[in-house]
């Protein structure tokens, strides 16, 4: 069945049912993949200081080609209604759950990279049924998840030139194609620049944002400097050390991103060690493994979209579009939409720098979770959109 829906711009579109079926060729040929894996050896004493120990990555390889049952997590998936439409000549899939709720608030949820709808798993029923997980029927959403343009079921993009703001301009366009007229925006990563990008296109629809993982610059206004607190500071230096030591994945997916495509595309085992570094290095600092802080079976579901979609590379593109986007150096100028910032550990967000970007309304800090917060502190991120939200018109 094929739905039409009219904007309120006016434009006719095709929203489709979607259902997502991955052939089993295509997971018996990743399966066969991993078996003729040729595998990197060690450096003695090094751990994860150079990158993914190969002893843990083959013992996490062999698990995704044995012990992993992508069925079991496809069918997870198709629990939710999806669909998949056509935005500027590209596909956008989106999870769309209505609240059973009558006075429910529309939610725009987008993830980052390198993650995908799954990030959001753990937050659709406290967020679309709060009745059923202890809270108040007042705080319920009608959720929007989208797999961004070039990411995931979404597929692979066909064409270059899909900046930040292109990509936020789609996903307001997909908000008014399912008649919401006003709705708040939640994003994390990735997430946590087009949110406030759609809060600037249509500050008229949209009631709220709300970020985490967004990642500030310096102003360069010495009050700024002068205001920042010690944790301020601590976030600033986190950052540069971050870009001295882990920023290679993006010098390379921003410069030379058809480079890595070739060997993402075609090696599942090195698709596994560019995304589970990240869950490494970006998750609570309490956790010795990335699946001490995000369920293993979650990160491989998160890795096989990657795979089966074949979108590693078409995501790495955008990296690209964002570095060479002149308007990624403009100055920012706040929108005027109210907007939260929740604040996870190994976040560097400086506050006096996101007072600069957006209309900041809000500011949290937790004490655990990390960069993965929908996956890795679900309860606290949900907990932080209810309250943002709560008395906000819709």
């Amino acid at each position: 069945m094929t739905n039409t829906e009219t904007s309120p711009s006016g434009t006719t579109a095709a929203i489709r049912p979607y259902r997502i079926d991955v052939p089993q060729a295509d997971v018996d040929d990743l399966r066969a993949r991993l078996a003729r894996t040729r595998w990197a050896p060690d450096l003695p004493g090094t751990g994860w200081t150079r990158g993914v120990p190969t002893a843990y990555l083959r013992e996490l390889a062999t698990y995704w080609a044995t012990g992993y049952d992508w069925r079991a997590q496809e069918a997870a998936l198709n629990r939710y209604p999806q669909f998949i439409t056509t935005i500027d000549g590209t596909a956008v899939h989106f999870l769309h759950v209505r609240s059973a709720e009558p006075g429910a608030t529309p939610l725009l949820l987008l993830h980052g990279w390198p993650g995908s709808i799954v990030e959001f798993l753990d937050l659709i029923g406290p967020l679309s049924n709060p009745v059923a997980h202890g809270g108040d029927p007042a705080d319920a959403f009608h959720l929007v998840i989208p797999s961004l343009p070039g990411y995931g079921f979404s597929g692979p993009l066909t064409e270059t030139g899909w900046t930040d703001g292109r990509t936020a301009a789609a996903l307001a366009e997909l908000m008014a194609r399912l008649g919401y007229r006003r709705y708040g925006v939640q994003g994390g990563d990735v997430g946590a620049f087009l949110a406030p990008l759609i809060g600037g296109l249509v500050p008229d629809r949209v009631a709220g944002v709300h970020v985490n993982a967004l990642v500030t610059f310096p102003t360069g206004d010495p009050a700024d400097m002068a205001a920042m607190t010690e944790a301020d500071r601590a976030r600033l230096a986190a950052m540069a050390e971050w870009q001295q030591r882990s920023g290679a994945y993006l010098q390379l997916q921003g410069t030379r991103p058809q480079t890595i495509a070739h060997a993402l595309n075609d090696s599942p085992a090195g698709l596994l060690a560019w995304i589970v570094e990240k869950f490494q290095d970006w998750t609570d600092p309490a956790a010795a493994l990335p699946e001490d802080a995000v369920d293993r079976d979650r990160i491989l579901t998160d890795v096989s979209i990657y795979w089966f979609t074949a979108t590693a590379g078409s995501a790495a593109h955008t990296y690209y579009e964002r570095f060479n986007d002149p308007a990624m150096r403009a100055p920012r100028v706040p929108s005027g939409v109210p907007t939260a910032v929740a604040v996870f550990p190994t976040d560097v967000t400086v506050r006096p720098f996101a007072a600069k970007a957006v209309h900041l309304v809000r500011w949290s800090e937790f004490p655990r979770g990390g960069h993965f917060a929908a996956l890795e502190a679900p309860d606290l991120l949900t907990a932080d959109v209810r309250e943002f939200f709560r008395g906000r018109p819709a």
